[in-house]
């Protein structure tokens, strides 16, 4: 469900996130009002508003903690992609050699982020991985592994150069991991579930301002369901229009052409 989510267009995900649930919960404060009477609310203020702060501070607390855990994997995403292009920046510099093993390894390379760009970046959005990307990159280690059988070439170059090969192989097994998503699903549940508390328990509080108590819930459920909008939107790194994208690679491809 949240892969889903993660897809969809920003507004249409405001819409479901916020604005129905917002459109729920006032209806649902409104519909209350017909069946219990405001002054036998009203007694349950004191009581319920010393448990409803409680209540606040404890999903407040979950939804915050979520909120930061999605946010810093989000950045560690955006740092994996930015490393890979590195590695791949200096791995095509290390090959300069003009023979044709180091001719390979360089052109190994190239194709190797062109599928990544064109297929692997696709594929992670759905939560799988590109066949292409994955051929592409035994490829390189092939070109490399025959790079390597000259023993003309210096051995330190070699090293680094394996050595720069597997940062890339170790960022792009982070990112693919990363594209399966954050949040566990019991914390999912946790979360959609004491949202609808959180927003419920202030059907108990009665006052004599209907339209202001409606107001003050449709401003809780917005800002609680805004919260979950935006984990909703960076769980999945790689997908949706809130996403990290192969701009580091593509510069890299840039580079290799001028």
């Amino acid at each position: 469900m949240s892969l889903f989510l993660s897809a969809l267009p920003l507004w249409i995900a405001v819409i479901l996130l916020v604005v129905v649930p917002t459109a729920i919960a006032v209806g649902g404060l409104l519909f209350s009002r017909r069946w219990f009477n405001q002054q036998g609310l009203t007694s349950n203020n004191e009581i319920a508003g010393f448990k409803f702060a409680t209540v606040g501070v404890i999903y407040s607390v979950l939804l915050a903690f979520s909120v930061i855990v999605v946010w810093e994997k989000f950045n560690e995403a955006e740092t994996v992609v930015a490393q890979e292009a590195g590695a791949a920046a200096t791995l095509y510099r290390l090959a300069a050699a003009t023979d044709p093993g180091m001719a390979a390894v360089r052109s190994a390379l190239s194709v190797y982020l062109k599928h990544a760009i064109e297929h692997g970046w696709p594929m992670m959005a759905k939560q799988k991985k590109s066949r292409e990307e994955n051929a592409s990159l035994d490829a390189l280690y092939a070109a490399a592994v025959q790079a390597a059988a000259d023993t003309s070439r210096q051995p330190a170059i070699m090293v680094e150069m394996f050595k720069q090969l597997d940062a890339i192989t170790q960022a792009r097994r982070i990112r693919l991991h990363l594209a399966n998503g954050i949040v566990p699903g019991i914390v999912w549940f946790a979360l959609s579930f004491g949202a609808v508390l959180t927003v419920g328990f202030t059907f108990f509080f009665g006052t004599k301002n209907l339209p202001a108590q409606a107001m003050m819930t449709g401003i809780l459920s917005a800002l609680v369901f805004l919260g979950l909008l935006v984990i909703v939107s960076i769980d999945h790194p790689f997908t949706g229009p809130a996403s990290v994208g192969s701009e580091p690679l593509q510069a890299v491809l840039d580079d290799f052409a001028g």
